[in-house]
């Protein structure tokens, strides 16, 4: 009889491999009590890892960042999330990774003496948004009652889970009956949004934030499919009032891809439907999805391949 405990996903706990439902962590973890964690977020489509490596490589910038020794090496991580996928038989899934500072001892307030944990897990791949509404283009809203946390105070860079900031914003966009919003910094320049980076389409020139922000993974592939399509493209400073006067916007995320944006505080961008950049750059990243540079195959046993997962 077929094993359909994992069909909804996996998860790596304490060194077991558990239906994602049984997924636990201790009360105690200060991944949960303080968000003393970091994680990563990588893509399974159509059976392949999309630029793995490139997400271990940031997540194991993240640990050491924090001062973090995780019980497991990059490469034993590696085997974790490829046998949750496995197990999961998932052919597009969101597989994500973490290590927390783990539970204290009685009293103990020394981080140094935390014992740190891993965690990962694959579940079906989550959009931000879902194909209909890219192809209809999003509503967008530049947050007014939040604005990013200063990077001074908490490292962007290093994926975390102060979204207080974030969620504040994206209350303020639903509100509005808009899908989210963006966030600016004390210098009323763009930053980020709830799990994405922004780019602004506007006199020829694609540009995204260069500061306050992640630095995507699909951001960064996004750079490198403008370079070799020969769009001009540029980190840098983006203020408010450039990303009001842009003619194309889009998001990017892992969950989701590129995200084509059709308005912005209510006015419509350009002709209120995704750009011609902007579809050209979210037709070549899906297509890039195959490139063996880029990827790495799930080895499912052929009886667990779950063939029901989303498709785009």
């Amino acid at each position: 009889m077929e094993d359909t405990s994992f069909s909804a996903g996996c998860a790596w706990i304490k060194d077991k491999y558990v239906p994602i439902d049984d997924a636990a962590i201790p009360i105690t973890d200060t991944g949960f009590t303080r968000s003393d964690v970091t994680y990563d977020v990588v893509a399974v489509w159509e059976g392949k890892f999309f630029r793995l490596e490139e997400h271990l490589t940031r997540f194991e910038k993240s640990w050491k960042a924090l001062g973090m020794n995780p019980p497991l090496s990059k490469n034993r991580m590696r085997h974790v999330l490829h046998k949750c996928v496995e197990k999961s038989g998932l052919t597009n899934a969101y597989v994500e990774m973490m290590v927390t500072r783990g539970s204290p001892a009685a009293g103990d307030r020394d981080p140094r003496n935390f014992k740190n944990q891993f965690y990962a897990f694959a579940i079906p791949y989550v959009w931000i948004a879902e194909e209909h509404e890219q192809l209809a283009g999003l509503k967008l809203v530049i947050a007014k009652s939040a604005q990013r946390i200063s990077p001074h105070s908490v490292d962007p860079t290093v994926k975390n889970f102060h979204w207080g900031d974030l969620t504040k914003g994206l209350f303020e966009a639903l509100a509005l009956d808009a899908k989210t919003a963006v966030l600016l910094d004390a210098d009323n320049n763009v930053t980020e949004g709830p799990g994405f980076n922004l780019f602004a389409f506007a006199k020829g020139r694609l540009i995204t934030p260069a500061t306050g922000v992640l630095l995507g993974i699909t951001r960064q592939t996004i750079l490198e499919l403008a370079d070799e399509q020969g769009v001009d493209c540029e980190t840098g400073i983006l203020s408010a009032k450039q990303l009001l006067g842009a003619d194309e916007i889009f998001l990017t995320s892992t969950a989701g891809g590129v995200m084509p944006v059709s308005s912005l505080d209510g006015r419509l961008i350009g002709d209120g439907v995704p750009g011609p950049v902007t579809m050209m750059l979210r037709e070549l990243y899906w297509q890039a999805h195959t490139r063996p540079e880029w990827t790495e195959d799930v080895a499912y046993p052929d009886e667990s391949k779950n063939v029901s997962s989303l498709a785009r």
